[in-house]
This record gives C-alpha cells, sequence and structure tokens, in this order.
C-alpha cells in the first residue's frame, strides 16, 4: 500500500544505479517524482519504467536543483534519496510504520546514510554515516538554496526524531569515477566562495591536504575499511585541497592581472 508521502530524486546520467534505488521505495508511494538535468543515457527511460514521473530542469546546483524537485511534489509529506543510495527493507518497513496509524508524531527525520565501497555488500559494522533529515513535512523544512549543499533548512520548532534504519550510498563506481566527479564538485565550490567574498588563508593550501586524509582515514574511519578505505581517504582529501587551491589559484591569477592594468 502507497503512503501519502512523495519521494524525488534529482539524476544526471545515472542509468547504471537509478533503477535499483527506485524499484526499493516504488511499493511506499504513489508519487515517485525523478527531476533530471540532461541526461544523454537511458536514466530517463529505466525512470519510468519504474513508474516514476520524469521531469527536466537545466541544472542550477544542488539545492535549487532539490527545491525544484520539492514543487513538483504532490504530497505534504516528502523523502529525498539520491540516484545512488537504495533504501533497504528495514528502512521502508520503518517509514511505511511511521504511517500506520495517520500523521508521523515529528515534524522531519534524520536518517542515516553509510557509504558502500566497491566490493561491500552492506556497511561495515563501523561505517562512518552522516546523518542528515530526508523525510519531512513540506511545511517544515525545505532544501536551502546553495548550489553545493544540498540540506534541508527547519522551521524553528520543528521536531526532529532520527530513523533506526541506513540508507546504503553506492556513491563509487570506480577510483577514476570518483575523481571525476569530486573535480566537478571543487570547481562549484571555488564559485561559491567567490560568490560568498570569502578570502581563504594560503596556508590552508598547505595543511588542508593532511588535515582531511586524516579526518577521512582516522575520524571517519576509513582505516577499518582496508586497502579501499586507503585510497577513497587519499581522494577526499585532494578533493578538499583542490576546491582550496582552484579559489587561491582564481585570485592569484585576478591580483596578476590589476597590477598589470595599473602598469599599463
Amino acid at each position: 500500500m502507497s503512503l501519502p508521502l512523495s519521494i524525488f530524486v534529482i539524476a544526471h546520467n545515472e542509468a547504471d544505479r537509478i533503477g535499483r534505488t527506485l524499484a526499493a521505495v516504488r511499493h511506499l508511494t504513489d508519487d515517485l517524482v525523478v527531476v533530471d538535468s540532461g541526461s544523454t543515457d537511458e536514466t530517463v527511460a529505466v525512470a519510468e519504467a519504474h513508474g516514476a514521473r520524469v521531469i527536466f530542469n537545466p541544472w542550477p546546483g544542488y539545492g535549487p536543483q532539490k527545491r525544484f524537485a520539492e514543487d513538483q511534489c504532490r504530497h505534504q509529506w516528502l523523502f529525498n534519496i539520491d540516484a545512488d543510495e537504495v533504501v533497504p527493507p528495514d528502512l521502508a518497513a520503518e517509514i511505511a510504520a511511521l504511517f500506520a496509524n495517520g500523521e508521523p508524531p515529528a515534524d522531519a527525520y534524520e536518517t542515516r546514510i553509510a557509504e558502500i565501497f566497491p566490493g561491500e555488500a552492506a556497511p561495515h559494522r563501523f561505517a562512518y554515516a552522516l546523518a542528515p533529515v530526508r523525510l519531512y513535512r513540506r511545511d517544515k523544512g525545505r532544501y536551502s538554496d546553495s548550489t553545493v549543499h544540498d540540506r534541508v533548512v527547519l522551521a524553528p520548532g520543528a521536531r526532529v526524531r532520527r530513523l533506526k534504519g541506513t540508507i546504503h550510498h553506492f556513491s563509487v563506481r570506480s577510483l577514476g569515477d570518483q575523481l571525476a566527479k569530486l573535480n566537478s564538485y571543487t570547481d562549484a565550490q571555488a564559485d561559491n566562495l567567490e560568490e560568498r567574498g570569502e578570502r581563504v588563508s594560503i596556508l590552508r593550501l598547505y595543511l588542508e591536504f593532511p588535515a582531511a586524509f586524516l579526518k577521512a582515514y582516522i575520524g571517519r574511519r576509513h582505516f577499518v575499511r582496508g586497502v579501499y578505505g586507503f585510497m577513497t581517504a587519499m581522494n577526499f582529501a585532494f578533493y578538499r585541497y583542490l576546491r582550496i587551491a582552484k579559489h587561491i589559484e582564481r585570485r592569484l591569477l585576478a591580483e596578476a592581472a590589476r597590477k598589470g592594468r595599473l602598469t599599463q
């Protein structure tokens, strides 16, 4: 039985992954929404084959795209998952149980998200997990309009609880694919730093990589994940370094251009 719940996904060239994502939640809703930003593979066909209502919207950034998706949904309650995430049966059952007697008791629910590396069938028992709000009432929360950060901003006084289940996040197709994706993130984040007028210290250029590696390898417990844990921590550290490097490079080039104009 479907719930009074809209489920939405944003996607771009996710034909190899989105089918599993949608199949895991299709039974929960009569309003499955996929917002596609111009896929050139079979993403749209796969989504439609799984009963999704597919809507095209040119890519405006992460927050704005999810806000657009929210506006396409029919129900008061919204659940967001990404195209590389899978809701396991226990979490699907937990969500269904919330609606068994009518409205869920809280206004928003944090949901643990654990990354699954290639070769793993399930999250490692000691895997680090984020817990953002993913299930919420649309009158109590909305995604922020940040182009680089996609988080739900809740209304003052919103009642928040946490679900027991965990979303499985299959984010890594390969290390090369991960690096390409992270490289595109750094462009957007460098743009965002400029838009906000932030000026990052050059000292960060030297400290960012080792600090980020330790954050991932030790703080996020990638060290328990074997070789892939080490490699993924290295990718994360390079990504964090590269966003700072791009920001500082732009600043240095802009300053050089200004000096050039002044000496002419």
